[in-house]
């Protein structure tokens, strides 16, 4: 199998928290962290925007991930929502394990 972790930002934790708990809830993500406020400076519609955020950090694999795009998509209130993956290189083959056994109940 292969594992990703996925990052999302959000515009604040309510709606963090409600895309998180659809994403475990459907089998797309076994854990799902949302941590604290972030600031994200980044550049848009041609300004450069400063705002404070929440970032959803997403363990999951990969087999599941374009499902779990259009999920976000649906769910997420940006236009463009950032949602990228990373692969997970290493890891704890008990936690691995866990994910598997979550995402395929």
């Amino acid at each position: 199998m292969d594992y990703i972790v996925v990052y999302i930002t959000v515009p604040d934790f309510e709606t963090g928290k409600k895309i998180a708990k659809t994403l475990v809830e459907e089998k797309l993500a076994a854990c799902v962290n949302i941590t604290s406020q972030i600031n994200s400076i980044y550049f848009w519609q041609g300004n450069i925007e400063d705002d404070t955020e929440h970032l959803l950090i997403i363990k999951t694999r990969k087999d599941v991930f374009e499902k779990l795009e259009n999920r976000v998509k649906e769910l997420h209130p940006y236009t463009v929502p950032e949602i990228i993956a990373m692969p997970i290189v290493l890891g704890s083959k008990d936690y691995l394990s866990w994910i598997d056994e979550t995402l395929n109940r």
